[in-house]
C-alpha cells in the first residue's frame, strides 16, 4: 500500500476545493475522475492503490452478445453502447499514456459438450436474434475447424465476432496514468466515512489518517465495498454485495501456434467457464461464482473445477504451466445492473454495481458520468440505471472502502 502523503509524478497539487471527489480507483473510478477532468471540473481521487480492485482479477471480456441473459434486455442497450465505444476509447488512451491495451477482436465461441448443453445455446441464439445482435450457429465439426484444439465431443456452438477482449490490468494503469496526464490529484488513504453538511449534502469524506476532504460533489465508486462507506445515509445507501470469483492464468507455447485464437466458453455440468488467450502468450481461465462474503481464498476445490472444466473443453490445457491462481469481488447489484448517477442526497452520486460487466461498461460509464457530473442528470442511455430505482437497504457494519 502506497503511503498516504505520496504524490504520484506528473499531479499536481492545488489548494482549491475539488468539483470532484471520486472514492475508489479501480477502473470505474478512475475513468470517471478522468473524464470529470476532461471536462474542466478539478477532480480527485481517494484510494491507497489507484488502478487495483477486481481489474486485477477480470478476464477483460468485451462480449455484449455472449453476456446476454433472459430479463437482462435493458442492461443489453449499455452493454452494446459502451462495446460500441470501445475502438475509439482503447486508441484514445494508448495515444494519450502510450500503453497498449492489449485491445483484440478475436471474437467468441460458444460451445456445447452435451444435448442439454446444445438445446441451450440453442435457445441463446434464438434470444440473440429476436434482440437483433449478430451470431453464427455452427456445428460441432466447423467449431472444431475454427479451434483445432477443442474436444472432440463438442456437439455445436455460437461463433460471435462482434465481441472482443482487452487486458484489464492495462487498462488500469492506463487509467492511472491518463489521470495524472488530467490533473487528477490522488489522495492514496482509505476513505472511511462520507461527510454530510447542511441541508443535507453531501460535502466529502474523511479518510482513514483522519484528513477531511472535501468537495462539490462525490461520487461513491468503492466497488463490492460500495455499500460499506460509513456516514452515508441509509435511504441512499448502495445495495452492492461481493462475489467471489477465482481465476486462473496459465502460459500457451508461442510455437508451433497458440493453443485458441479467440475466447471460448461453455457450460460444463451447470458451470459457466471461459477460456481467454492473450497475444502474450498468457491464457486466462475462470471463474467460479460464488456467494461468501468478503472470503477471497483461492481454494483447492476452484482451481480444481476449472481446470477439470477447462480440460473437458480444450483436453491440451493440462500440459501448460499454471501461472497464477487469483480470486477477487465482483460488486453484485440486485438486478446484475449497474448504479450509476445522482441518489437521493444532494451531492452524492453513484458508480457502482457493474457486477460481471465492469471492464464492458468502462467506457460509457466514464461518459454518463461526466454527463451527470456537469449536467445533473443522466443520458438516456443510462436513465434506467440510476440508483434511485431500488428502496432503501439496511445499513451494514462499516469498513473502508
Amino acid at each position: 500500500m502506497s503511503s498516504p502523503s505520496h504524490t504520484p509524478p506528473h499531479t499536481p497539487r492545488t489548494s482549491r476545493t475539488p468539483d470532484v471527489l471520486v472514492v475508489g480507483g479501480g477502473i470505474i473510478g478512475l475513468v470517471t475522475a478522468w473524464r470529470a477532468a476532461r471536462r474542466g471540473l478539478v477532480t480527485a481521487l481517494v484510494d491507497p492503490e489507484p488502478g487495483g480492485g477486481a481489474a486485477q482479477v477480470a478476464a477483460g471480456m468485451l462480449a455484449a452478445v455472449t453476456e446476454l441473459h433472459y430479463g437482462e434486455e435493458t442492461l443489453l442497450a449499455l452493454n452494446l453502447a459502451s462495446a460500441r465505444r470501445y475502438p475509439e476509447f482503447a486508441a484514445e488512451l494508448t495515444e494519450l499514456t502510450g500503453h497498449d491495451l492489449g485491445y483484440r477482436r478475436c471474437g467468441t465461441l460458444a460451445v456445447a459438450l452435451d444435448a442439454d448443453d446444445r438445446a441451450h445455446l440453442r435457445e441463446l441464439h434464438a434470444l440473440q436474434q429476436r434482440s437483433g445482435l449478430e451470431s453464427e450457429w455452427l456445428s460441432g465439426r466447423e467449431c472444431r475447424r475454427l479451434e483445432p484444439m477443442l474436444a472432440p465431443g463438442v456437439r455445436g456452438g455460437l461463433r460471435v465476432d462482434g465481441d472482443h477482449q482487452i487486458d484489464p490490468r492495462r487498462l488500469a494503469r492506463a487509467l492511472v496514468a491518463a489521470c495524472e496526464h488530467a490533473g487528477v490529484v490522488f489522495h492514496r488513504v482509505w476513505a472511511e466515512r462520507l461527510t454530510v453538511g447542511r441541508g443535507d449534502r453531501a460535502t466529502g469524506v474523511v479518510g482513514a489518517d483522519g484528513t477531511a476532504l472535501e468537495a462539490g460533489q462525490v461520487v461513491l465508486a468503492g466497488g463490492s465495498l460500495s455499500g460499506r462507506l460509513g456516514g452515508v445515509p441509509e435511504a441512499v445507501l448502495p445495495p452492492v454485495r461481493p462475489v467471489k470469483g477465482q481465476v486462473l492464468r496459465l502460459t500457451m507455447p508461442r510455437t508451433p501456434g497458440p493453443l485458441l485464437n479467440r475466447t471460448v466458453r461453455a457450460v460444463v455440468r451447470g458451470n459457466h467457464v471461459y477460456l481467454v488467450p492473450r497475444e502474450s502468450g498468457e491464457l486466462v481461465v475462470g471463474a467460479t461464482s460464488e456467494e461468501l462474503g468478503w472470503d477471497t481464498t483461492v481454494t483447492a476445490g476452484g482451481v480444481y473445477e476449472l481446470l477439470r472444466d477447462a480440460h473437458e473443453l480444450v483436453p491440451g490445457i493440462t500440459e501448460l504451466p499454471l501461472t497464477e491462481t487469483r480470486a477477487g469481488l465482483r460488486p453484485g447489484s440486485p438486478d446484475n445492473a449497474p448504479l450509476l448517477g445522482p441518489t437521493a442526497l444532494d451531492g452524492l452520486l453513484l458508480a457502482t454495481g457493474h457486477y460481471r460487466n465492469g471492464v464492458l461498461l468502462t467506457p460509457v460509464t466514464g461518459d454518463v458520468m461526466a454527463e451527470a457530473l456537469t449536467g445533473g442528470e443522466l443520458p438516456d442511455v443510462a436513465r434506467p440505471f440510476g440508483p434511485r430505482r431500488f428502496s432503501a437497504v439496511p445499513a451494514r457494519s462499516e469498513q473502508p472502502a
